[in-house]
């Protein structure tokens, strides 16, 4: 900043007539704005010094003070907008916790957490548009899978919306699932466009289940292995071992499972092939619709039952049907 005779100095320099200015200032000088060689940058005189009156609009413009920087937006002010935009896409939600991460275009982003429920992605355009934090969860898991470098876009990064386990596990349990639930992720969506998840058990058979219009629809990994499909979470042996299980106390009960497949159904349950540890033994059960083994059939009697084991190769006993 000039000092204080500086300033004074440009004080009377600008109180000379017109002519008396002339002789020390050069036709280049009076181009570039220049006061005996030195150049009047905007804001660069204090307050206490008189505007120079040969300021440009420009420099005039410049020398204005900048309007104030808004104001940052306060955990409520996010929380209430946040909670607008839930209202906008019809989501009900227990609020309990919401950020503003950012912009998309110029449409503020809000991320909600819910009490013990899905938590969400906003963006605040027009329409107004929501994401699950779950189902993101879920799409970005499977696209790690198969590319660990992925671009999985934008996640949920509050701790309380880092609860697929328990969301989903509690979704499962409501839809008829008995296990002890260790792993859950939303998966893709039906054919139907319904949102499918996945549950792993604890040493025991896992379940997929789809959010349909009237409610949950459970299958268990073994009815999705007998459609050609796969369970993440669920290995053969947990499925084996589950299996083992429904034998108790039934003539099968010493069968070591090791391989099990659905054979289909009908109005009396489902038919279900077991085959043993032991060579050439193995068994088909009809199980109720409450998981209860009805009736068990031999290998070697049973291929008038949906066309016979498949699994056990097992020499046909002599006598008739079972």
């Amino acid at each position: 900043m000039i000092g204080l005779a500086g300033a004074l100095a440009l004080t009377l320099a600008a109180a000379q007539p017109a002519s008396a200015q002339d002789h020390t200032r050069t036709e280049s000088d009076r181009a570039s704005g220049a006061i005996n060689g030195e150049r009047v940058l905007p804001g660069r005189l204090g307050d206490r010094s008189p505007p120079v009156s040969a300021a440009s609009p420009r420099q005039r413009r410049e020398q204005r003070p900048a309007p104030a920087a808004p104001a940052a937006p306060t955990a409520e002010s996010i929380k209430a907008a946040a909670q607008a935009q839930l209202t906008a896409n019809n989501l009900t939600c227990e609020l309990t916790e919401a950020i503003n991460p950012g912009l998309i275009g110029e449409a503020p982003v809000y991320e909600a957490a819910c009490n013990n429920a899905e938590g969400y992605i906003l963006i605040a355009s027009t329409p107004a548009q929501a994401f699950s934090c779950i189902e993101l969860a879920g799409t970005a898991a499977i696209a790690r899978s198969r590319d660990p470098n992925a671009d999985v876009g934008q996640q949920c990064a509050l701790p309380a919306n880092q609860n697929g386990l328990a969301v989903i596990g509690g979704w499962a349990r409501a839809a008829g699932a008995t296990c002890t639930i260790d792993e859950a992720q939303a998966i893709g969506k039906s054919e139907d466009n319904n949102m499918v998840y996945e549950v792993g058990c604890a040493n025991d058979n896992g379940y997929r289940l789809e959010k349909t219009a009237t409610g949950w629809d459970l299958m268990d990994c073994i009815q999705v292995t007998s459609m050609g499909q796969t369970c993440r979470f669920t290995t053969a042996q947990e499925q084996a071992d589950s299996f083992k299980a429904k034998l108790a106390g039934t003539d099968a009960a010493g069968c070591n499972v090791t391989q099990v497949r659905l054979m289909g159904s009908n109005a009396n349950g489902r038919f279900y092939e077991a085959k043993c540890a032991a060579e050439g033994e193995g068994y088909i059960a009809r199980i109720n619709a409450e998981g209860v083994t009805q009736q068990i059939y031999p290998c070697a009697t049973a291929q008038s039952i949906g066309g016979g084991c498949t699994l056990t190769t097992a020499a046909p006993a002599a006598g008739g049907r079972p």
